[in-house]
């Protein structure tokens, strides 16, 4: 769902940053930067909700990688076809990732709130 920006994606940060940016900035180096916002932030709901969904999308991400890290593991035993499809998930894995970081960087950036089927619930809890 995306959330046109309100005053909390105008409004002041205790960052000192324009909300669109530190939003933006949040998922810039993921759970780093998410829990740096999240902890800085003090008074801006629109960062602290970026910051909260940062968090979750990158713990989210690191336990799918690893659950697909094994299934690709087990897959490649198989000669030629499980290697050549251990490849492929892996790669759609981490374009899907990518896309789905400047996907979440651009839409704060753009002052708008998207949640993220889980995680967004999430983040909106804690980022009230």
């Amino acid at each position: 769902m995306t959330v046109p920006g309100d005053s909390a994606a105008n409004g002041p940060t205790s960052t000192g940053l324009a909300p669109n940016v530190a939003g933006a900035l949040a998922y810039l180096f993921g759970p780093i930067t998410g829990v740096l916002f999240y902890i800085l932030e003090k008074d801006n709901r629109f960062v602290r909700f970026h910051a909260a969904q940062s968090i979750a999308i990158s713990i989210a991400v690191f336990i799918i990688s690893i659950a697909f890290g094994m299934v690709a593991a087990l897959i490649a035993i198989i000669p030629i076809i499980g290697w050549l499809i251990s490849v492929v998930v892996t790669f759609g894995l981490s374009i899907g990732s990518f896309v789905l970081w400047l996907f979440l960087m651009w839409q704060a950036f753009q002052g708008l709130e998207w949640e993220a089927p889980i995680a967004g619930t999430w983040a909106r809890k804690m980022s009230s």
